[in-house]
C-alpha cells in the first residue's frame, strides 16, 4: 500500500471514531401520519381511517389513550342455516375497551367489568383491578406518529374471525374451517366513519375439507364459506344513566357483577335490568329523542311507564307502533311518534305514556 493510501485510511479512521456512538446507531426519523398516508383515502371520524387501495391496507389513527369506548362485533352477512345458528345481523360480543401504548406497541385492552369496586377509594379500586385479569385483544405496531397521535396498520385486526364463525361451525359438527387470507378483504361499501362511531366491515372466506350436511345445503361451494363481519368503535354515552335493580318478577334480562366494595352485611353480587336509555324530551312532550327500533323489548325497556292502553287491550304493541308512511306522525292517542331512521324496511315509531319513573 502506498504512503498516500495509508495516510488516507488513518485519517478516515480518526474521523469515524470522532462521530458519537449515538449518531452512528441513530434510527431513521419516524414518518409523520401525513407522509405515511399521502396516497390513502381518509375517512374522518371518531377514529380516523385511511384506506390504501394500492396495498389493500386500512390504517387506523389513534388519538385517545386510556379512554374507554365500546367495541361491538357483528355478522351482517351470515351462512343461511338456522341449524348452525349464524344468521345475518347477529350481534357478537360487546366489550368495553381502551388503547394503551408501550414504546412502539399499541395494545387494545378489554376491561374486566365482572369484578368491580364501586367506591371513591382509589386504592380499593386498584386492588380489585389488579386481582382479576384483563384481556389484550390485539397488539399493533406504531407506523407513524404526530405528537400524541399514532398510526397503526389495522388490516389484520379487521381481517380476522372476531365473531367466532369457525368455532360455531366446529361446535355444530359442520367441519373444521380456517380463515383464508387470500380470499378476504376490507368491505368498503360498509366501512364508514362518524363523529361518535367508527364502522369497518370485512369480507372473510373460510375454507375446509370436510363440510357438514347443513353447510352443503346452503353454500354454492361448501369448501369455501364467505361471510361478512362488522366492527364498531363507539363512544360511550354521557354520565347520568340510572340503573334499575333486577326483580325476577319482571320481564327483563339482567346483568350481574361482583362489587368488592360492598359492606359485609350485603350480598356481593349486584343485579340490574338491561334496558334502553329512554328519556322524555320535555314535561308534556312524549317524543322520544333519537332513533329507536320499536318492538316488544323496546316498549318494555321504558321501565315503570306503561304502554299505550290501546296496545295493551289488543294484546300487543300495535297501538304503540306506526309503520311506513305513518311513522313520524301521531299515534292513536295523539302522542308524537319518533321515526326510526335505520332503514325503510324497519321504519317504526314508538309511543310511551308518561307515568311512574
Amino acid at each position: 500500500m502506498s504512503k498516500r493510501a495509508t495516510v488516507a485510511t488513518l485519517l478516515f479512521s480518526v474521523l469515524f471514531m470522532a462521530i458519537p456512538v449515538g449518531a452512528q446507531n441513530a434510527a431513521p426519523a419516524a414518518q409523520s401520519i401525513a407522509e405515511k398516508t399521502k396516497d390513502a383515502q381518509k375517512l374522518q371520524g371518531y377514529f380516523n381511517l385511511y384506506w390504501d387501495a394500492k396495498q389493500g391496507k386500512l390504517w387506523l389513527e389513534i388519538d385517545k389513550w386510556s379512554t374507554e369506548f365500546l367495541y361491538q362485533s357483528s355478522l351482517p352477512a351470515g351462512i343461511g342455516s338456522n341449524d348452525i345458528g349464524l344468521d345475518r345481523g347477529q350481534l357478537g360480543a360487546t366489550r368495553v375497551v381502551r388503547f394503551e401504548r408501550s414504546g412502539p406497541k399499541v395494545l387494545l385492552v378489554q376491561e374486566n367489568l365482572d369484578f368491580r369496586a364501586i367506591t371513591d377509594d382509589a386504592y380499593e379500586k386498584k386492588a380489585v383491578r389488579d386481582s382479576f385479569a384483563e384481556s389484550v385483544i390485539w397488539g399493533f405496531a406504531v407506523a407513524a406518529e404526530d405528537g400524541a397521535r399514532v398510526l397503526v396498520d389495522a388490516t389484520d385486526f379487521y381481517l380476522r374471525d372476531a365473531h367466532g364463525v369457525t368455532t360455531a361451525l366446529r361446535r355444530a359438527k359442520q367441519g373444521s374451517f380456517r380463515l383464508e387470507n387470500s380470499r378476504s378483504a376490507i368491505y368498503l361499501a360498509n366501512t364508514k366513519n362518524f363523529p361518535l362511531n367508527t364502522e369497518v366491515e370485512a369480507t372473510l372466506t373460510l375454507v375446509g375439507d370436510d363440510p357438514g350436511a347443513w353447510v352443503r345445503s346452503v353454500t354454492p361451494d361448501p369448501q369455501a364459506i364467505t361471510v361478512r363481519e362488522h366492527h364498531s368503535f363507539v363512544q360511550l354515552p354521557a354520565a347520568g344513566y340510572k340503573p334499575r335493580i333486577y326483580d325476577p318478577r319482571g320481564s327483563f334480562f339482567g346483568i350481574t357483577y361482583s362489587d368488592y366494595a360492598t359492606p359485609v352485611s350485603e350480598h356481593i353480587a349486584k343485579r340490574f335490568i338491561a334496558r334502553h336509555r329512554l328519556e322524555r324530551a320535555g314535561a308534556t312532550d312524549r317524543l322520544l329523542p333519537g332513533p329507536r327500533r320499536a318492538g316488544a323489548d323496546s316498549v318494555g325497556a321504558a321501565g315503570g311507564r306503561s304502554m299505550v292502553e290501546s296496545g295493551v287491550r289488543s294484546g300487543g304493541i300495535q297501538g304503540c307502533v306506526s309503520r311506513g308512511a305513518d311513522a313520524g306522525g301521531r299515534g292513536p292517542d295523539g302522542f308524537a311518534l319518533q321515526r326510526d331512521s335505520v332503514g325503510a324496511p324497519f321504519d317504526a315509531g314508538m309511543v310511551v305514556r308518561g307515568g311512574r319513573n
